[in-house]
């Protein structure tokens, strides 16, 4: 099976630099534009976990990892509304997703706990790998809370997508080379894959606005 995978941290949906208004639904649109197989996504506000299949005409699979300070991710997301740059994740909470092409079967979905706030989101595609997603904390946490997400990705042909917030090298016995000076990785495991690539600004700029703090990063597998 050849699978075209991305990984993106939308940064809550904020350009560069953060502004009042947010950018989330291009986004989405943008990174799933031609079609991927499979689409990772950190830092997506909670309340935008039920609109992704809408806006990207795939299947989603989503995880919550901080929960809406305010218990209400639609309440959280109207004052976020006020001003997005200032704002980002503080009432929204934050998630993780799956988005995968239809002409692909999910025949199974994990959730596990990293760390406080943090989980580890994977799914199984019917005669394909084990993605996995997630986004572990920065600073001192994030050795610890990545060593526990290499523990946990479990599969013989695995997938393992996001942001590790350390840059290589890294203890990845088995593992596919990560991307150079980067936080954001593909690694690939019993599967061949080519190198992964991050996309340049220019492809993730629209009307002059740089989309998000990370660039998306790409693997072809299998």
């Amino acid at each position: 099976m050849a699978l075209l995978v991305r990984t993106w941290n939308l940064f809550h949906g904020n350009a560069v630099p953060p502004g009042r208004r947010a950018f989330l639904r291009q986004m989405i649109e943008l990174v799933t534009a031609d079609d991927p197989d499979v689409v990772c996504l950190q830092e997506v506000p909670v309340w935008a976990l039920g609109r992704l299949e809408s806006w990207s005409g795939m299947q989603s699979v989503g995880a919550v990892g901080a929960p809406p300070l305010l218990r209400s991710a639609e309440l959280g997301r109207w004052i976020t509304e006020l001003d997005h740059g200032l704002l980002r994740s503080a009432v929204t909470g934050e998630g993780l997703a799956i988005l995968v092409a239809r002409r692909h079967d999910v025949v199974d979905e994990q959730t596990r706990d990293v760390g406080p706030n943090r989980v580890l989101l994977g799914v199984r595609l019917a005669g394909g790998p084990f993605v996995w997603n997630f986004h572990v904390t920065g600073g001192e946490a994030a050795k610890e809370q990545f060593e526990r997400v290499v523990e946990l990705a479990e599969g013989d042909a695995v997938v393992l997508a996001g942001d590790i917030n350390l840059r290589p090298p890294y203890d990845l016995a088995g593992f596919s080379e990560p991307l150079a000076d980067s936080i954001d990785q593909i690694l690939v495991r019993g599967l061949s894959s080519s190198a992964p690539v991050a996309w340049p600004s220019e492809r993730r700029r629209i009307d002059g606005r740089l989309l998000s703090d990370h660039a998306p990063v790409e693997v072809r597998v299998g």
